[in-house]
């Protein structure tokens, strides 16, 4: 499947949270904003950097009415001891069977220390409360990304302000 574009309506999807309860998308629309951002595997170097990032920038993010949620393969019990460990204050959901994964096009081929395998492409979208996709962060580099996410919130807000 190819992934979804800028401007159309983010697919909704209903997976298992690190708080055990069932989340969909849907539920923000009308009312949040929603970094929804991919990651490959809980409690790797690059995964740590990224859900500390977003750790830090929580307060900044919960004022610009934007809910943040990581997705990933691993397992209940795995995201629970992730978020934990790190002290996230946001829920990671549970793509097991990748069908999310595929679902937003971010499923496939890469490479890992020089090694082709499948997996997830680390990617973010941003999702407007109007349930569309506003932006579309690819090659994402982990230890900068939540700064520039929470910039472009805050620019989204603006815009949605002047309208």
């Amino acid at each position: 499947m190819n992934k979804p574009q800028v401007g159309s309506i983010a697919p909704n999807f209903a997976l298992v949270a690190s708080n055990g309860r069932q989340v969909s998308l849907e539920h923000y629309y009308g009312r949040k904003n929603v970094v929804l951002y991919f990651y490959p595997k809980d409690d790797t170097e690059g995964c740590i950097k990224e859900a500390c990032g977003f750790r830090e920038v929580m307060d900044d993010l919960f004022e610009s009415d934007t809910v943040v949620l990581g997705i990933s393969p691993d397992n209940l019990h795995s995201h629970q001891r992730f978020v934990a460990k790190y002290y996230l204050p946001f829920l990671l959901l549970c793509d097991s069977e990748t069908n999310v994964s595929r679902q937003y096009g971010i499923w496939g081929e890469k490479l890992v220390y020089g090694k082709k395998t499948m997996g997830i492409c680390r990617t973010t979208f941003i999702v407007n409360k109007e349930g569309k996709i506003a932006k579309i962060f690819e090659k994402v580099k982990p230890a900068e990304h939540a700064k520039e996410v929470l910039s472009y919130i805050k620019t989204l807000n603006r815009l949605t302000v002047a309208v």
